[in-house]
């Protein structure tokens, strides 16, 4: 065998070689699949408040329509839409310039009236002498009497008419009747009014206090009625907790409502009933009309919570996954409260303190699945807990 033959001979060997401790470490990385790490909690009681938000709409404390009582055109509009009125404040002029002209007549009338009733007085008193003397007869005295009174009724009319006269000119100026704020006004300067006009002038909203109207499921009222306190409704609705009003721009109001009312029907069609709650607004700052958000907390003690990250759902049921002591997977089926607390659920069956939950990817683990544990602390998964 020559030279170059034994050095080919060498490198044909030398490639098989190779080949083959790549196909063993090959063998070997297929052979033994590496175990997944995943994170896990141990579940323990904790306690937290649940939110339940119901959308709400607010009205004033008063609510009242400004209408007129006279019929004439509008004259002045003192205030504008959105202005705060102070009760008494005036917000429309109506030139009526014919009840005017009736104080002018029951003033007239008054002083006709006045000048019967001296006159009548005057006969009375010269009458009266010579009935006394026997010359004329005592029926010319009754007469005259008569005609005294009738002149004292008249002077009487006469001025309760221009008490009304001044009533109802009065009415031409229309004046706020409680402190508030004013609606929109959709009537403008020369427009025609009357006590029949179907839309009111505007609106005086009075907001010192508003009102949160908003609906709960009878499920929902059920189960906060049941965890207050009291022998009755009315004593139960006083013991549950203050309420916070959510703005439109999802901030919270500052001050704190209180339940007031819960209507005594269901609604049969939706299933729900209408409650009140009342907040305070002493710097005005809700207004009647608003679309809010009323939160209702409700304190939870020594329950089982988990992420909701750490669950899955499946043919309408939720799952979360526990790791054995084998380490070894488990698809458990859980019961959790309606109301979450954020972002964890209540879990009130399928899990129990103690259990190891997998708290990431648990869609894709099967019943079984070998896992690595890494255990968080419970300070960590909770931290956004309020």
């Amino acid at each position: 065998m020559n030279k170059q033959s034994f050095l080919s001979i060498l490198a044909t060997a030398v490639i098989i070689a190779s080949c083959g401790n790549k196909n063993d470490k090959s063998a070997q990385a297929g052979g033994a699949p590496q175990v997944k790490e995943y994170k896990t909690l141990v579940l323990e009681t904790k306690s937290a408040t649940l939110n339940t938000d119901f959308p709400a709409s607010i009205q004033g404390q008063q609510n009242i329509e400004i209408r007129p009582r006279v019929e004439g055109y509008i004259d002045k509009i003192y205030v504008d839409e959105g202005a705060v009125v102070k009760a008494g404040q005036p917000l429309f002029k109506i030139n009526a310039p014919e009840y005017e002209q009736q104080v002018r007549t029951a003033a007239a009338s008054i002083k006709s009236a006045q000048a019967d009733v001296s006159s009548a007085k005057l006969a009375v008193n010269k009458v009266k002498p010579l009935v006394e003397k026997g010359i004329i007869s005592k029926y010319d005295l009754e007469s005259a009497q008569y005609t005294y009174e009738s002149a004292v009724a008249s002077l009487a009319q006469a001025n309760a008419a221009l008490v009304n006269a001044k009533t109802n000119l009065g009415y031409t100026t229309v004046t706020s009747p409680v402190n508030g704020v004013v609606g929109s006004i959709p009537f403008r300067l020369g427009s025609l009014v009357s006590s029949n006009t179907t839309e009111p002038l505007t609106t005086v909203s009075s907001i010192g206090n508003v009102f949160a109207y908003f609906a709960m499921n009878e499920k929902a009222l059920l189960n906060f009625t049941k965890s207050a306190s009291g022998a009755s409704l009315a004593e139960k609705i006083k013991q549950l907790p203050a309420v916070s009003l959510i703005l439109s721009d999802g901030s919270i109001y500052e001050e704190k409502g209180r339940i007031e009312t819960v209507n005594g029907l269901i609604n049969t069609e939706t299933g729900s009933v209408n409650i009140r709650a009342r907040f305070p607004n002493p710097k005005g700052i809700i207004r009647s009309g608003s679309s809010t958000t009323v939160r209702i907390p409700n304190e939870v003690k020594d329950v089982i919570l988990i992420p909701q990250s750490a669950t899955f759902e499946l043919q309408d049921k939720i799952f979360a996954v526990t790791v054995g002591k084998d380490g070894k997977t488990k698809n458990v089926a859980i019961t959790k409260l309606e109301t979450p607390a954020g972002n964890y659920y209540v879990v009130t069956e399928g899990l129990k303190a103690g259990d190891q939950i997998v708290l990431e990817g648990v869609a894709s683990l099967k019943d079984g699945s070998e896992i690595k544990a890494h255990n968080e602390s419970a300070e960590t998964v909770y931290a956004d807990l309020k």
